[in-house]
């Protein structure tokens, strides 16, 4: 095992963020120890050995682990079923499991649990808690089950004992107060550093205290571990005591590996990627570890881990020194978390429930069609139980897979010919969509029967799967349909099923051709059509309503997820700017898709200098947008070669002075011409010496905008320069010290662009 080297800037921010993490932890571990069923102290425990142990072992550095609200559920069935002292027996084992699972090195095949089932079990472990800790706010005690909770819900809200009520009141009240404050400021900064949780604990205790109130306190033992004993073997059916053992292991598991994929999107610079094996290892060690010492079954919680990233951690440090903060505060402060009423513990958990039920997520299944498998997971996870719960989320989730693997989309339209076309045999075009099996060919056969004898047909294959008796009813309809005098032209989008059947040659599936696919010109895409059909020459506008035809019929679906959650907000990474030439199509050359580039387009992909003569604010007002609004940190200059905006400049503009508003926007290209002139020849064409220069000239003609300039340098926004050789289709970037266009180097871009800037 290595640990990641510190530096002492690394160290400042781990300290800080030990700190931060620290007193997150310390009052939802006790209120999590409280609503299980547990001594207090396990909830103490748990994070000790959450910091120390999974945080020494574990493979995501940034993440913390400690108890978990979604294991709350079953570690109060296991205490009600076999006692406090087995169930901790029952984490040792799970730990175990967790640390065989992790040595298999099968720690990713846990993310093959559906988001839907996993946010529909936390969010019916937020309502369990709700009702169970609304009962302790109250000055009630919870039942056993939620339906009991919910029944005695009511009498309860009828009868409520006034001390605990009000202080949990005033702890909701602080914890929502508390994240409305200003953010802004020395004050905002100071704010921004105590969590919520803290605070609200400590205003709910210190007026319990002062005013002398009645209420439940924490009762903590003299020691952390008084009463301990050896391991007690859970007594009952060996097939409830291995469910219970696989049960803690894999919930626990899949909490912490989808954590810690969640933390890993949002590591910053130069924190590894996290190794999932790993962190399953270090948190198996730390269940096995927490169950011996007598604490609660530890797993990676978000809350925390988001608590430690947005605190400034860059190392595994901030987790293990957090773990030694509890440590030295159970052992030295004890008198006064017992000052701590239950009734704010319980508030904390209610909030944290509802939390737990994020709607959000709701919103984003539903674009998948999911929200079903998240729905019954709740409602399980409430009435049945959290592992019948999720089994039968799992459940759904099987049943949606087999109808999509077996849902067929088939169309077909008459295409109309133009009224000046030459006669011809009507022409078809059928679509199928989807995975085509026996299931599907009743659908097909009917549609196919429908299209007259004769016809040239058009028949596009855009499925992922087709067995023989698809192949064989699309083959047999093929054959007689040409020994009527028709034609069939079929077009497979993804995988060549058809063509491999006819061939014989099945053992592998083979991708079309490159040619003709969504990136080559209309020309290229039409010409073997219009060949074989001897078709007359079409107008642009019939091409450009073509084009959309075929997006619609093969690429609108494809895209729809991706435009779905861009349709509210968009969050560009990078600013593209760009010439109008029709031939450099950005989302090309940089493999990128909606959503990824904020793009400005201008004749020769200049940017007029701050305080220019000629007036024009169009590129400044789209740099102020993304880089103010879009918060975009890096802008891109692309030029290409044989530039006509470059070319008119070189020619002194006289073949373009005709067209006056050309010839004014020109203008701002006249620096780039007189840095042209003063430099030295390099062996290259002058044409493309000019358009290599003119990307430079436009990097240093964003510097003339001071606010830019000044984040610039601050190391805010990056700057690059890209260079397009369309005869190669090869881009160069710029080398900006060196003051030359290189091959773009294989790795890390991040890293590549920044050491060329």
């Amino acid at each position: 095992m290595t640990l990641q080297p510190l530096n002492v800037s690394d160290l400042r921010r781990d300290l800080l963020a030990s700190f931060v993490v620290f007193l997150v932890a310390i009052p939802l571990s006790l209120g999590i120890a409280v609503a299980s069923g547990a001594p207090v102290a396990a909830g103490l425990i748990a994070a000790i050995v959450g910091g120390l142990v999974a945080g020494l072992i574990g493979g995501a550095p940034l993440q913390v682990s400690g108890p978990a609200a979604g294991l709350t559920v079953i570690v109060a069935q296991l205490i009600q079923t076999y006692g406090w002292r087995a169930t901790c027996t029952i984490t040792l084992l799970g730990g175990l499991l967790q640390l065989a699972l992790g040595a298999s090195r099968v720690a990713r095949t846990a993310l093959a649990v559906s988001p839907a089932v996993v946010h529909g079990m936390l969010a019916g472990v937020g309502v369990v808690l709700v009702l169970a800790q609304v009962h302790v706010v109250l000055g009630g005690s919870p039942q056993q089950s939620a339906l009991a909770n919910l029944r005695e819900l009511p009498g309860q809200v009828l009868r409520p004992h006034t001390h605990p009520a009000l202080l949990g009141a005033l702890t909701v009240l602080v914890l929502v107060g508390w994240s409305r404050l200003p953010r802004r400021g020395r004050l905002g900064a100071a704010l921004r550093l105590v969590p919520g949780p803290l605070p609200a604990i400590a205003v709910a205790t210190l007026t319990a205290w002062s005013l002398g109130w009645q209420a439940r306190r924490v009762d903590l033992p003299d020691t952390l571990l008084d009463g301990w004993g050896p391991p007690v073997l859970p007594h009952g059916s060996l097939h409830g005591i291995v469910g219970a053992v696989v049960s803690v292991g894999l919930v626990a598991a899949v909490e912490s590996l989808l954590c810690s994929v969640a933390v890993d999107r949002r590591r910053p610079p130069g924190v590894p990627r996290a190794d999932l094996d790993r962190e399953l290892l270090g948190q198996g060690a730390g269940n096995a570890v927490s169950g011996f010492l007598g604490g609660l079954p530890i797993a990676g919680v978000i809350v925390r881990s988001t608590a430690n990233l947005e605190a400034g951690a860059r190392t595994r440090a901030s987790t293990v020194l957090h773990g030694v903060w509890v440590l030295v505060l159970a052992l030295s402060c004890g008198p006064v978390i017992e000052q701590v009423p239950l009734a704010a513990l319980a508030a904390l958990l209610v909030v944290l429930g509802v939390r737990l039920m994020d709607t959000a997520r709701v919103r984003d299944l539903r674009h998948h069609r999911e929200a079903p498998a998240y729905f019954a997971t709740l409602a399980g996870v409430v009435v049945l139980g959290l592992g019948e719960g999720v089994l039968l989320g799992i459940g759904i989730m099987a049943v949606l897979a087999l109808r999509r693997l077996t849902r067929l989309s088939v169309r077909a339209e008459r295409l109309v010919p133009a009224p000046d076309d030459p006669p011809a045999p009507p022409r078809w075009h059928v679509v199928v969509e989807g995975t085509f099996t026996f299931l599907g060919v009743p659908k097909v056969s009917r549609l196919l029967q429908d299209v007259p004898a004769g016809a040239a047909v058009d028949l596009d294959l855009n499925v992922d799967f087709m067995d023989h008796a698809a192949f064989d009813a699309i083959h047999e309809w093929r054959l007689a349909h040409e020994r009527q005098g028709g034609r069939v032209d079929i077009d497979e989008v993804h995988e060549t099923w058809y063509e491999r059947a006819v061939t014989g040659e099945m053992s592998q599936p083979r991708k079309p051709p490159p040619p003709s696919r969504w990136w080559a010109p209309w020309a290229n895409r039409r010409r073997r059509h219009e060949v074989e059909l001897d078709a007359p020459e079409v107008s642009p506008s019939a091409l450009l309503l073509a084009g959309v035809r075929e997006y619609h019929g093969r690429t609108a679906r494809l895209v729809r997820p991706i435009m779905a959650e861009l349709a509210m907000e968009q969050k560009p990474e990078h600013l593209f700017i760009t010439c109008v030439d029709s031939r450099v199509v950005p989302n090309i050359i940089t493999a990128s898709g909606p959503g990824d580039l904020f793009i400005n387009r201008n004749v020769g992909n200049l940017v007029p200098r701050h305080g220019s003569r000629t007036h024009d604010d169009s590129v400044a007002a789209t740099v102020e947008y993304a880089t103010n609004v879009l918060d975009i940190r890096t802008i891109t200059v692309c030029g290409h070669s044989n530039c006509g905006a470059m070319a008119a400049l070189l020619a002194g503009g006289t073949e373009v002075e005709h067209l006056h508003g050309l010839t004014r926007w020109l203008k701002h290209g006249n620096h780039s011409l007189a840095r042209f002139l003063a430099a030295e020849p390099t062996g290259e064409p002058p044409l493309t010496r000019l358009c290599k220069i003119n990307v430079m000239q436009q990097l240093d003609n964003l510097l003339t905008y001071p606010w830019l300039r000044e984040r610039v340098e601050g190391g805010e926004i990056e700057l690059v320069g890209l260079y397009l050789d369309l005869k190669s289709a090869e881009v160069q970037i710029l080398d900006r010290p060196a003051g030359t266009f290189v091959p773009v180097p294989a790795g890390d871009g991040h890293k590549d662009a920044g050491s060329l800037a």
